[in-house]
C-alpha cells in the first residue's frame, strides 16, 4: 500500500511538473531572445570591443546574473547572437526564393531584392554585422559559423548563373559571375554600413538592379 501511495504521489507530481518545465523552457527562450536583441543594440551603439555583459543586461532590462545564467560569458553570448543573425538572414532569403516560383531569372532577382528588405537591411543590424565582420579574421569560431552557410548561399547563386548562361547564351563563367554578384551585394552593404552619404537602401537597390541588367541583358531589361 505504501509503495502504491508513493507511485501515485510520484505520478501526480510528474503530471504537475511537466507544464512547469514547458513554462520554464518558454521563459528561457524569451529571456535568451531578449538578451540577443539587446546585444545587437549594443553592438550597433558601442561596437564589439565596448559591448559588455552589463550593457546587454541593462539594455534588456534584466539583471546581470540572468545574462551569466543563460550565456556564461560574453563570447558565448556573441556567438549565440551571430548564430541568430545568420539564422534570420538564411530564413529570409529562403522564404523569398520559395515565393519566387520556378523562373530562374525571377529567383535571382528576388534574392537580390531580399538583401535590401528593411527587416534585414537596416542601420541597427548592418552595424552589428560590421562589428562581427571586423572580428572574423581573428576568431576562427566566427569563420567556421559563416563559411558553411555562405558556401551554400553562394552555390545557389552559381546554379542560377549557370541556368541563365545556358538560356541566354552568355559568355561568362557561372562561378565567376556569382562571385561578382556576391561582391557587389556585400560592397553595397558595406557602403550602407559606413553611412556613405550618396548611398541609401533605395539607391543601393537601384545599383543592384543596374548590375543585373548589365550582367544579364537578355533577362533584365
Amino acid at each position: 500500500m505504501k509503495a502504491a501511495a508513493r507511485e501515485e504521489r510520484s505520478s501526480d507530481t510528474s503530471g504537475k511538473t511537466e507544464p512547469e518545465k514547458r513554462g520554464r523552457k518558454a521563459s528561457k527562450e524569451v529571456r535568451q531572445q531578449q538578451l540577443i536583441e539587446a546585444t545587437i543594440d549594443s553592438l550597433a551603439k558601442r561596437g564589439y570591443a565596448e559591448t559588455t555583459m552589463a550593457d546587454v543586461a541593462d539594455g534588456a532590462g534584466l539583471s546581470r546574473g540572468i545574462v551569466n545564467f543563460h550565456f556564461e560569458s560574453k563570447e558565448k553570448l556573441l556567438i549565440a547572437t551571430l548564430q541568430y543573425m545568420y539564422d534570420e538572414y538564411s530564413a529570409h532569403w529562403r522564404a523569398a526564393l520559395q515565393k519566387a516560383g520556378d523562373d530562374p531569372a525571377r529567383q535571382l532577382q528576388v534574392l537580390v531584392w531580399a538583401d535590401f528588405d528593411r527587416s534585414i537591411c537596416n542601420k541597427r543590424k548592418l552595424a552589428a554585422w560590421l562589428a562581427f565582420w571586423g572580428e572574423a579574421k581573428s576568431r576562427p569560431v566566427y569563420q567556421a559559423l559563416s563559411s558553411s552557410r555562405d558556401a551554400y548561399y553562394q552555390q545557389v547563386f552559381i546554379d542560377l548563373c549557370a541556368t541563365l548562361k545556358e538560356s541566354g547564351g552568355y559568355g561568362y563563367e557561372p562561378q565567376v559571375m556569382a562571385l561578382a554578384l556576391s561582391a557587389m551585394l556585400e560592397g553595397l552593404w558595406l557602403r550602407l554600413m559606413m553611412g556613405t552619404e550618396d548611398t541609401t537602401r533605395e539607391t543601393a537597390l537601384q545599383a543592384a538592379n543596374a548590375f543585373l541588367a548589365a550582367a544579364f541583358p537578355k533577362h533584365y531589361g
